[in-house]
């Protein structure tokens, strides 16, 4: 199935290739990069291995196509055969992989003619945080042949891929994470939250899809010791935690809440549309993850001006300076994570101190202009030094 608009066909086609276009940071990345890069530079295609849903309603460029292959679970060696017609149809100047699941797509992307192959590892799976996967290394750099550029989000990544994954590193860039510094950003108006009988509860908020790799598990554990631990706190503002997000642990996780004895003071809010006003409505953000690359909602988070406490697990360290915008803690330790929240709960000078601290990292370093800046600028060299103009715009012409 496609979704196609009227678009121009004098500039040079980018096919993404991703999994699932759902609610997610990734999926939040690239459709900020095609918002964003100037459409006389490039013009843009989705194809999802399995499906997309309403979040294909953010793409706000005139002219981008949706296809779906409905990838069943396995290996489905004919979804090949389907992405190299499709390839083949579309003609495109570079195909743009995402994450492990995608990267072998890279091979039949070649045998269709398209000549600049990309793929960006944009972080690792609850299954394997470290990224130690022999068999998974292995078919990674069995792909080095047809493969371009890789591009890490984070220098955790970028070191990963050339100490363990053994990818040249010639063939690697880094590009870091960004986010849309206008739409995200203190001072404007926030969402209304769901409790009363509250005066100004102190509010914990998450984003995230609710899957493993996440551990919003831990991060109610957290909740709960430090709710006990401050029963004072409860009287008056209160606290508060929000989970914005939708996923198959959603059902775990609230009976997680209800034995925790905080049902009662845990929003499961679901998908939500309204991320930068919800971001603005939390004192403090959290995110307990076992692995990440550089996490859009922490950036985001970040930009509204509101400090995190984050588990120092990928390159989250290079954003969240501990003591300075937030705090850092270990993976899967909620009695760490409890004592580093408490220390916010206790003290709004620290709130607001380390909340302008961590506006000001995200405008200089990890805005959405300076990261769409660096894709448009691999996408022309590669592109300038593999192929002529011509062949560009009309790459899969028989010579």
């Amino acid at each position: 199935m496609a979704v196609t608009k009227n678009r121009p066909v004098d500039t040079p086609l980018v096919v993404h290739l991703i999994y699932r276009l759902d609610f997610g940071g990734l999926e939040t990345l690239l459709v900020d990069c095609i918002n964003h890069m100037p459409p006389e530079r490039y013009r843009h295609a989705i194809v999802c291995l399995t499906d997309y849903t309403a979040f294909a309603n953010k793409i706000t460029r005139p002219g981008v196509e949706l296809y779906a292959l409905h990838k069943q679970p396995g290996l489905g060696l004919g979804i090949h055969v389907k992405l190299f017609k499709l390839l083949r149809a579309l003609r495109p100047a570079i195909l743009h992989t995402y994450n492990f699941a995608c990267a072998e797509y890279a091979v039949p992307a070649w045998a269709a003619g398209v000549r600049v192959r990309i793929h960006a590892e944009h972080g690792r799976d609850a299954s394997d945080p470290q990224g130690l996967n022999r068999k998974h290394n292995l078919l990674r750099r069995a792909l080095v042949p047809w493969i371009d550029r890789y591009v890490p989000v984070s220098h955790d990544l970028a070191r990963w891929l050339q100490n363990v994954v053994k990818i040249p590193a010639a063939k690697s860039q880094l590009i870091m994470n960004g986010v849309d510094t206008v739409r995200y950003a203190p001072n404007l108006p926030a969402a209304t939250m769901p409790w009363t009988g509250a005066d100004q509860p102190f509010v914990i908020g998450t984003v995230g899809r609710l899957q493993d790799v996440k551990d919003q598990a831990t991060l109610i554990e957290a909740f709960a010791l430090l709710r006990a631990a401050r029963p004072a706190a409860q009287e008056g503002k209160g606290l508060r935690l929000a989970i914005v997000g939708d996923g198959p642990l959603r059902a775990r996780l609230e009976q997680k809440a209800q034995d925790a004895g905080v049902a009662d003071l845990v929003w499961f809010a679901g998908a939500r549309n309204d991320i930068p006003e919800l971001m603005r409505s939390f004192d403090l953000f959290a995110l307990s993850s076992i692995a990440e690359g550089t996490p859009v909602t922490l950036l985001e988070a970040m930009a509204c001006g509101v400090p995190v406490v984050a588990t120092a697990v990928g390159g989250i360290p290079e954003v969240v300076q501990d003591g300075v915008n937030g705090a850092l803690v270990p993976a899967s330790n909620a009695p760490a994570l409890a004592e580093a929240l408490g220390r916010y709960v206790d003290d709004r000078a620290r709130v607001a101190g380390h909340g302008v601290a961590a506006r000001e990292k995200i405008e200089r370093h990890y805005s959405v202009a300076a990261m769409v800046g660096a894709y448009t600028a691999l996408y022309d060299q590669l592109c300038n030094s593999k192929t002529t103009l011509k062949e560009i715009t009309q790459p899969c012409a028989e010579s």
